[in-house]
C-alpha cells in the first residue's frame, strides 16, 4: 500500500510539471518551489509555482510560472520598466514600498489609495499636470495605485456585471494590472464629467496628453489600433510611467511595450 501511494504521488507530481509548463517546454530546467501567502485569520497556505532556470527566459525577467493560471511571474517588480500584461503577473504579495501622493487634482477623497503612485512616477506626473495647466487644460487624477485586493474586487465585479469577455477587454485579472505596480494612473477631465471613456481623446486634454505625455516619461499604454497586440481596448485615459528615455522611444517609433520587448510573456 505504501509503495502504491508513493507511485500515485510521483505520477501527480510529473503531471503538474508537464501541464504547468505548457508555454515553456523548450529545453529549460525547472524545479518545484513553494510560495506562501499570508491571510488574516487563516493559516499559511502553500501555493506551488514552477521556478524557471533557463537563461533565455530569465533574461525576459521571468522567475517562474503559476501552474493554476499558467501566468508567468515577473522577477523585476521594482523596475520602472516593469512589464506586466495578460500573460505576465506580479509576484504574489507584491506591493510597492515607495508610494506617495502626487500634488495634483484628484477625484478620489483624501486617504484613498487611488491617489498614490510610486515616488518617481508621482514627481513626473506633477510636472505633466503643471505643463497641462499652463496650457489652460484641466486634467484630474482618477485612479492610480490599486492593491491586489482592490483589483480583485474590480475584476470580479466587471465579470458579474458585463460578462467574462467584456471584463477581459477592459479590466486586468488580479496580479496583472499595471495599477498594482504603482506606475500607472487613469486621468480624465471635467469636460466629460471625469469619465474614463474613449471620448476623452476628443477633448483638448486628451489630445494634448496623447501628444505630450512622453516628454514627462509616460506613455498611452493601450493605444488605438494596437488592441490585438496589447489585448486591451483603446484606453486614452490610462498612462504608464516608464521614464523619459523609453517613453520618447516608444512614442516616436509608435511601439507598445509588447512590441518593444519583442515577446508577449
Amino acid at each position: 500500500m505504501v509503495f502504491l501511494k508513493k507511485n500515485i504521488f510521483f505520477v501527480l507530481f510529473v503531471f503538474l510539471l508537464s501541464t504547468g509548463c505548457a508555454q515553456t517546454e523548450t529545453s529549460q530546467s525547472i524545479k518545484m518551489v513553494h510560495s506562501f501567502s499570508h491571510k488574516k485569520g487563516t493559516v499559511l497556505v502553500a501555493k506551488p509555482s514552477i521556478q524557471i532556470t533557463n537563461q533565455q527566459d530569465m533574461n525576459k525577467n521571468i522567475s517562474g510560472v503559476e501552474p493554476e493560471t499558467e501566468l508567468f511571474i515577473i522577477s523585476n517588480p521594482e523596475s520602472m520598466q516593469v512589464y506586466v500584461n495578460k500573460n505576465r503577473r506580479l509576484p504574489e504579495g507584491y506591493a510597492p514600498d515607495d508610494l506617495v501622493e502626487p500634488d495634483i487634482s484628484h477625484l478620489s477623497p483624501e486617504g484613498d489609495d487611488r491617489r498614490l503612485l510610486r515616488e518617481e512616477a508621482a514627481r513626473a506626473l506633477e510636472e505633466l499636470f503643471a505643463a497641462a495647466d499652463q496650457h489652460g487644460l484641466n486634467l484630474v487624477g482618477v485612479s492610480g495605485y490599486r492593491s491586489n485586493q482592490r483589483q480583485t474586487t474590480i475584476y470580479q465585479s466587471s465579470v458579474a456585471n458585463n460578462g467574462q469577455e467584456h471584463a477581459d477587454k477592459f479590466s486586468a485579472r488580479p496580479g496583472t494590472s499595471e495599477h498594482e505596480t504603482g506606475l500607472a494612473i487613469d486621468v480624465s477631465t471635467s469636460v466629460i464629467a471625469f469619465a474614463l471613456e474613449q471620448t476623452f481623446q476628443q477633448t483638448d486634454e486628451g489630445s494634448w496628453l496623447e501628444e505630450n505625455a512622453h516628454q514627462y516619461g509616460f506613455i498611452i499604454r493601450y493605444p488605438e489600433g494596437k488592441e490585438d497586440i496589447t489585448g486591451y481596448s483603446y484606453e486614452p485615459w490610462h498612462i504608464r510611467y516608464v521614464g523619459k528615455e523609453l517613453a520618447n522611444h516608444l512614442y516616436h517609433e509608435s511601439l507598445t511595450l509588447e512590441e518593444y520587448f519583442g515577446y508577449h510573456y
